[in-house]
């Protein structure tokens, strides 16, 4: 009898442990690079009413293209990203001697949102606010962007491309 009950209980053990385990709530998954990238932004879009952009592989790989040029290539240094240059909006960041994630690029970014007077669609002295506005930029519906590490200086460069862009001279970038 002593041994049943020794099964018994290990039974109902093993029962509430599996319960337990079932009843626990799920493990976030971790979130893909491209999932970062979007949340970040469409979050900032969200708060001043602006849909949300889609990712582009197309955009993404354009954009891993030229992180790895920036860094093989141009020592990660920005490339010129004039218009005449590229037929899409562009935000950069480079972090020296830093790693930033995909969500960190883009709160940088959006960081820029303090410096912005809607009302007349300026920066505050001494500061610039165009990568915020091309993040919210209400006619760019899709966004692709890659990261690339330098490993000379521990530098990290981070690239998005917006189709089609903002920045147009004369626009708000939302009403």
């Amino acid at each position: 009898m002593a041994r049943l009950l020794g099964v018994s209980v290990s039974v109902i053990a093993l029962s509430l442990l599996f319960f337990a385990h079932a009843l626990a709530p799920p493990r976030p998954q971790p979130r893909s690079p491209a999932q970062e990238f979007l949340g970040g932004h469409n979050k900032a879009r969200a708060e001043v009413g602006v849909g949300p952009l889609r990712w582009s592989p197309s955009l993404a790989n354009a954009t891993a293209r030229l992180a790895t040029y920036q860094r093989v290539k141009n020592m990660c240094k920005f490339a010129d990203l004039s218009s005449d240059k590229i037929k899409y909006g562009a935000n950069q960041l480079w972090a020296q001697g830093a790693v930033v994630s995909p969500a960190e690029a883009v709160a940088a970014w959006v960081g820029e949102k303090k410096y912005y007077n809607y009302a007349d669609d300026s920066c505050a002295a001494n500061h610039q606010c165009g990568v915020y506005k091309q993040v919210v930029w209400r006619k760019s519906v899709e966004v692709g962007c890659a990261q690339a590490r330098c490993v000379k200086d521990g530098s990290s460069l981070t690239v998005c491309f917006y189709n089609p862009p903002g920045n147009v001279v004369g626009e708000k970038p939302y009403q």
